[in-house]
């Protein structure tokens, strides 16, 4: 099976090395030349990585294309590559449908969104999928964990949350910086926020079954530190801000 990427930015290099570092059975990936620092670095690491001379070449002999480009610039190409009936297409573009999709590629060729995050490079992480396949959960299985989504207008709910990817790295640099400014070494203040970060989502991972009401309960005592935390942050609006920009991103994506 050949892959091809339209596309080289940070999710496309995230998810080609979670699969060139997994056992998913592929012949070449074929990825876009446009970002030539990234292709050529992909190129360097991966023996199966062939740079293609064009998007034309990818679609001409790719089993499966994945489409890793902002809307604006899918809307001015995708329309110009011709598919294939038998081909799969996954695309990772925030803002344009399924029914846009079919539309603009023309032919009756398998289409599926999928939501992959950076972490896929380390085969971690959530991988929403629009409409449920097979083919496509399996595949994505290998490198990280793949929900299912009937709907297409509920998977909007998942592609705002993925925007809060930033503002949770944004909160770590800023823990990061009060523990320097207290005159710690940021080595050790990188490394004991990041740690520390890790080791509660393993263990909400852990109680994922259960309602996390019942980890905010758990990591606080009576007058303790935990829940001075709680209490500060939700009497400065903290917890309802958040809410706000997740509806926010909602309708940007909702149109």
């Amino acid at each position: 099976m050949k892959l091809g990427f339209i596309g080289t930015g940070k999710i496309a290099s995230s998810v080609i090395t979670g699969i060139c570092n997994s056992k998913i059975s592929f012949s070449r990936i074929l990825i876009s030349p446009r970002n030539k620092i990234v292709a050529k670095n992909l190129r360097k690491k991966f023996k199966k990585i062939i740079i293609a001379k064009d998007n034309y070449e990818i679609v001409d002999k790719c089993d499966w294309v994945f489409l890793s480009i902002t809307p604006m610039i899918g809307k001015k190409i995708i329309r110009d590559l011709k598919f294939k009936p038998n081909q799969t297409v996954i695309s990772f573009i925030s803002t344009i449908t399924l029914k846009e999709l079919k539309k603009i590629i023309k032919v009756k060729a398998k289409i599926v969104r999928a939501i992959p995050l950076p972490p896929i490079s380390l085969k971690k992480g959530p991988i929403p999928i629009c409409p449920p396949s097979k083919k496509v959960k399996d595949f994505f299985n290998k490198i990280g964990t793949v929900i299912e989504i009937k709907n297409e207008k509920s998977s909007i709910n998942f592609w705002s949350t993925s925007g809060m990817m930033a503002p949770f790295y944004e909160l770590l640099r800023v823990m990061t910086d009060w523990l320097v400014k207290r005159g710690v070494k940021r080595a050790n203040a990188q490394k004991y926020i990041t740690s520390l970060f890790l080791a509660l989502s393993e263990d909400a991972v852990i109680n994922s079954k259960k309602n996390l009401k019942y980890l905010v309960k758990e990591s606080q005592t009576p007058k303790g530190l935990n829940e001075q935390g709680v209490r500060e942050l939700t009497k400065l609006g903290f917890y309802k801000d958040t809410e706000k920009v997740l509806n926010s991103i909602y309708k940007r994506l909702d149109k």
